[in-house]
Formats: structure tokens, sequence, C-alpha cells
């Protein structure tokens, strides 16, 4: 019944939204919404990723994930509950609220989490979704810590241990990462740190903002003329170059950022930079269409930076909007392939589009 509530409002949203709207509002908000709700307990088809120690270990998605199995992959659902959370958060009339909320509360259930944790616990499962399903789990904890509601605070409380988890193995992690992974897909070093730097920070965790801080330096300060123009590949859904823009950023100073980003993508303070959209050939091609999420990944990238600094960088915000408008319309095309994750990926762009306002 709540998966049929929730394919109908889609239709319903996707025929009535203007092709051009660009403002995260309540019939935005409602249209996104219903992405993540629609598949969030849907179990096939599914991506598992595992590693197999013998037999035994086999098990359905939901066995192995009961709180993440929906949304084809552990990791789209993960972002997809990080939506719906931060949606709820947001927007209070958001339609089938209630619904949604009880999705969330039967997903992050204390004993689901538990046997999540079971999971992570085996041996070979150590690195299972380091860093992209670690980054966004983070940002899903932060997302439920700042929402001010009893039901979140105790969703908050059966996901800290699983987070704790996730903090604890990215600390032991980086020391040992001597070269970044510079690729436009999900181990993305640099994508993956600044979630989990933005978490360190919401959290006070200071051994992991310091940690953060020392590997950027480490594997990013010296480097300079990022070739941009060979951006994007075929598959790719992260700009590698502006992905460790957006952490710099993060953790550098204003001045000594400033002065980074000069030698690294010199060309962006050029009040008539452009770059082409990232134009999608097939949108029921699961890796092809990755190419809308890289137009929002690197939306995302331009109105933060165009947000801290106007006078240097406010231009981005309209060539954004050119990447924005692209791939917005398309996200409820009714095939899974980017149904199941890019609503996450729109998100995230349009919520920093609506800070540079």
């Amino acid at each position: 019944m709540i998966k049929s509530i929730f394919t109908i409002t889609l239709a319903v949203f996707a025929s009535t939204l203007g092709a051009q709207n660009l403002n995260l509002d309540l019939q935005q908000a409602n249209r996104l919404a219903s992405l993540p709700a629609k598949c969030l307990q849907n179990e096939y088809p599914n991506k598992t990723g595992q590693v197999l120690e013998n037999a035994l270990q086999l098990g359905t998605p939901k066995e192995l994930h009961p709180a993440f199995y929906g949304c084809f992959d552990w990791h789209s659902s993960v972002h997809g509950h990080w939506s719906l959370v931060k949606l709820l958060k947001d927007f209070p009339q958001l339609a089938n609220r209630e619904a949604i909320i009880l999705q969330l509360q039967q997903n992050l259930s204390k004993e689901n989490i538990q046997k999540e944790i079971l999971y992570f616990n085996r041996k070979q499962e150590y690195s299972y979704e380091r860093m992209y399903g670690w980054t966004w789990l983070m940002k899903l904890q932060q997302e439920l810590d700042t929402w001010d509601t009893l039901q979140a605070k105790q969703l908050a409380q059966n996901l800290q241990p699983l987070t704790d988890i996730l903090v604890k193995r990215t600390l032991e992690f980086l020391p040992k990462l001597n070269y970044p992974l510079r690729v436009g897909m999900h181990s993305n070093t640099a994508f993956g740190l600044s979630f989990i730097y933005d978490y360190g920070k919401h959290s006070q965790n200071k051994a992991l903002v310091s940690e953060i801080e020392n590997i950027a330096r480490r594997l990013y300060y010296h480097d300079q003329k990022c070739p941009i123009q060979w951006e994007p590949g075929g598959f790719d859904f992260l700009s590698p170059c502006l992905e460790e823009l957006t952490l710099m950023q993060r953790i550098l100073p204003e001045k000594e950022f400033l002065s980074w980003a000069d030698d690294f993508l010199p060309q962006l303070k050029n009040k008539k930079f452009q770059l082409e959209v990232a134009k999608v050939s097939d949108r029921e091609d699961g890796h092809l269409v990755h190419l809308d999420g890289f137009n929002f990944s690197r939306a995302w990238v331009f109105y933060r930076l165009a947000k801290a600094f106007p006078k240097k960088y406010g231009h981005l915000s309209k060539e954004a909007d050119k990447y924005l408008a692209y791939s917005l319309p398309s996200i409820t095309d009714g095939s899974y392939e980017g149904e199941h994750w890019l609503a996450s990926f729109a998100l995230y762009a349009l919520s920093q589009r609506e800070t540079v306002k």
C-alpha cells in the first residue's frame, strides 16, 4: 500500500512540475521525496557487493541489510534516507509525511542497525562501502542529529553505533592512504572526505577533523592546473577536479584557499568561464545515466563557491543553473536506473543553490 501511494504521487508531481523549476520549493520537494520513498523498501533489483567467506553468509538483501536494503544498493539507500530526512525537516507540509516517517522508523530501528553492524563486523567486510557509503551515512547521522523532533532523536540514537564504527574505521584507514583516488565515481577520495569532514565539525570530533585536514594537505596541497577539460569520463558522476576544490575550500583558511585555487583551476575566475553540460545518451543505461549526477555534482560545487566568494566566483552560480536545467527534468523519467539515486544528488545541488540566494 505504501509503495503504491508513492508511485501514484510520483506520477502526479512528474506531470505537474515545470521543466525549468530550479527552486527548492514544496512542489519540488514533493517530487524529490517521491523517488526515494518509492524505492526505500523496494528490495529488488539489488546489487549487494558481498565478499563471501562461505555459503552460510549468503542472504537476501533484506536479511543482510535490514536498514538499507532498498534503492538497488546500500549507499543509494543510505542517501535516500538522507534525502527524506532533509525534506521532512525543511518542509513540514511535505506530502505523505506520516507514511515517510513510518518508513524511516521501520528501516532505522535499533534492531535493524544492530544487524547492519553485524554485517560490517564480518572480517572480510572491514572496507565495505569505503568511503562513499561511509560519507553518506555520516551525512545521514548529521541530518538526524539536527532535526529537532522526538522521532528524529530516537532514529539518531539508533544509527549512532554504526556511525561510530565507520568513524573509527576512517581514522584507521586515512593514515594508510598514500595516494588519492582521482576518479569520477564512488571511490573518489576528495568526495569521501568532504561529508566526513562536515560530520567531524558537527560532532566536534577533533581527531577526525585534524586527520582530514592533514591528509587533504598531504594529498592535494601541491596540485596545480587540474585538467578539467578532460572531464567527464564516460561513467562519471563526480568531477575529480571540482571535488578536490570543494574539499580544499572546506579545510583551508580563506586567503590560503583563494591562492591555492588560483593555481589549481585559474580559469574559474574568468567571468566568461563555461563548460558544456554532460550529455546523457540513454537514461535506461545504469552507467550512462551517471552523467546526470555529474551535472548535479558540478552544480553543487559551483553554488558553494559562489556563495563563499561572490565577488570572485559569483558568476559560477549561473553556470551551475545550466547543469541543473539540463538534468533536473529527467530524474522522474520512469527508469529505475536513475530514479533510485538521482534525487539525492539533485536535492543536494538545489540545497546549495538556495544558500546562494
